[in-house]
């Protein structure tokens, strides 16, 4: 199998949708020889923040000397972003052979009466082999969907992460605070470290209801550690971070936006949860690890006069952390506002919190068979906006954004983080 053939391959396994559930990736791993079972996992789940936090722990792992393979979901440009090491992302040959070897596995669950695995759970099962063939020292697997039935569940981490608790994906989570916490609390496993940075009460009684239960050790922001805000800056955010174990002065994240100093807490406090196995993280790679922690599209800038800005601000909690970035963080004389949302997220919420402040609207599609009545954005959007503006294709969407945007106006793009990753591609000429 060619990467080409690889692709072809994993793009028709998309026709198995969703299907959550952990039946099938067990089987797929028991057939690989359970190539999870060596790992030394930190798990990182939760509505927002996971990428961000992901990251985070990732580099300073790194910069600690460690060898770190990353798993995260969705990629924005290319396949081989998933799957990192050190950064370096998996190399096109060795996605094609270990398709290779997996493929006939999946016609062989088939023969046996299994349900196929779906495109996601093939990413994971591929993940997991390449980071135990590669012989990782750490495996950094972020949530695809949720938590307990979610295809990375099939691990037994040393550290959980749960970032927060929003509402989001209701059709698959449940429709209740209460119903998505004790989704995303299942990946609290017996015995294991556990940090959120939960701070509702309801989730809050949940995960230490959960914890309780699996005898884990879980920690919080606000109550074991304190995170103070220094300063919030377009260089990025500088804070204090106090706890057990822990007493840190002017941390700098290079991350934009003031939340990623409670991600940046998140990655601290997990990568010293790890002292319970007898790993002591330096705190230099503290420092080094959370200033050279990138990633794209999340209160990225990528252009100038005007200023472009790119944000997957895909619910309502995003939506409301962009508006925060956007009031606090940014000057401009104008907003030219771009968004595409998918038909399953709360858009008129989302609207009624970015569209205010736009001076224009530009509404487009997602590239997202998810993107259900998209144009519905529109007519929403004009009770809120003077003027409003549709390009279904993403790339004429941002052209016509930026025709209307003067030198020291912003352009904001943000949304489904499909449609970011095509509006990225073009203004970077990586499509």
């Amino acid at each position: 199998m060619t990467y080409a053939e690889a692709l072809a391959f994993l793009r028709d396994l998309t026709k198995f949708g969703y299907n959550l559930g952990l039946e099938r990736i067990t089987r797929l791993l028991h057939l690989l020889g359970n190539p999870q079972a060596g790992l030394k996992v930190i798990h990182i789940g939760g509505t927002n923040g996971k990428g961000s936090t992901s990251a985070m722990v990732t580099s300073i792992l790194k910069e600690a000397g460690y060898k770190v393979g990353l798993f995260t979901s969705p990629h924005l440009h290319r396949y081989t972003e998933r799957m990192t090491i050190n950064g370096e992302e998996i190399p096109e040959e060795k996605v094609a052979a270990l398709l290779t070897e997996i493929r006939p596995l999946l016609e062989q669950m088939v023969q046996e009466g299994c349900e196929h695995p779906t495109e996601f759970e093939v990413n994971t099962a591929l993940a997991l082999l390449y980071f135990a063939r590669e012989k990782v020292d750490f495996a950094v697997l972020e949530v695809g969907l949720g938590g307990a039935i979610d295809s990375t569940n099939v691990v037994n981490p040393l550290v959980a992460v749960i970032t927060n608790v929003g509402m989001d994906h209701m059709d698959y989570l449940g429709n209740t605070i209460e119903e998505i916490t004790r989704v995303k609390g299942g990946i609290i496993k017996p015995h294991c470290q556990v940090v959120t940075g939960a701070d509702r009460p309801e989730v809050i009684r949940i995960l230490e209801e959960i914890a309780r239960e699996k005898q884990a050790h879980l920690r919080r922001l606000g109550r074991d550690y304190r995170v103070e805000v220094v300063s919030s800056t377009m260089d990025g955010v500088t804070f204090n971070l106090k706890g057990p174990g822990v007493a840190y002065d002017h941390l700098q994240v290079s991350l934009l936006g003031e939340h990623q100093a409670i991600n940046g807490a998140l990655a601290v406090a997990a990568v010293h949860s790890l002292a319970a196995y007898g790993y002591e993280i330096p705190w230099e790679a503290v420092y080094r690890g959370l200033k050279e922690a990138r990633w794209p599209a999340r209160l990225e800038v990528v252009r100038r006069n005007p200023t472009v800005l790119i944000d997957g601000a895909h619910n309502v909690d995003g939506a409301r952390t962009l508006r925060r970035a956007l009031e606090q963080l940014f000057a401009y004389d104008k907003l030219v506002l771009v968004l595409g949302i998918l038909g399953d997220k709360e858009r008129e919420k989302v609207l009624e919190l970015l569209a205010p402040l736009a001076a224009v609207l530009v509404v487009t599609k997602p590239n997202n068979p998810r993107a259900g009545n998209w144009e519905e954005v529109a007519a929403l959007g004009a009770r809120l906006v003077k003027q409003v503006i549709v390009r279904p294709d993403t790339k004429e969407a941002v052209d016509a954004a930026l025709a209307l945007a003067g030198p020291q106006d912003l352009v904001c793009i943000t949304g489904s983080l499909y449609m970011v990753a095509d509006a990225r591609g073009h203004l970077l000429g990586l499509s």
